[in-house]
């Protein structure tokens, strides 16, 4: 009669190993998912700072030449931002407002890191308009 209950507990253990052992795979790739997540999360806070930036800076050389280029490159290389690439367009438009010439600004900021269709891919498009009397 012995021999008929020896290995009975292995079927068990084996079932325990295996329960633990799927819990274990789950915990680390819900682990994972979050991290990556977290870090998408903050690269889309960096690129929406670069096309802040790029906004900023439209706006800084049109307020300083009273006229804006229609399409400006920019590579960041610094801090948090070193990595992203900033368009800037301008498109500019003269009206007159009462006795005063003024004109008016509209700037786009588009900044992105990455290649498009891989992991990692971040792009932003910041909008503007301001108007400057003349």
């Amino acid at each position: 009669m012995r021999s008929l209950q020896q290995g009975f507990a292995l079927i068990p253990a084996l079932f325990l190993i295996v329960v633990l052992g799927a819990l274990a795979l789950v915990a680390i790739r819900v682990s994972t998912g979050q991290q990556q997540a977290v870090i998408m999360a903050l690269q889309e806070t960096r690129a929406l700072g670069a096309a802040q930036a790029g906004i900023e800076w439209g706006a800084y050389q049109s307020e300083k030449n009273v006229s804006c280029a229609a399409s400006t490159s920019l590579t960041l290389t610094e801090a948090a931002l070193n990595g992203f690439t900033v368009v800037v367009t301008c498109a500019a438009t003269t009206f007159v407002n009462g006795a005063a010439t003024s004109v008016s600004y509209v700037l786009k900021s588009t900044a992105t890191t990455g290649t498009y269709g891989q992991p990692g891919y971040v792009h932003r498009v910041v909008s503007g308009t301001f108007t400057n009397a003349t």
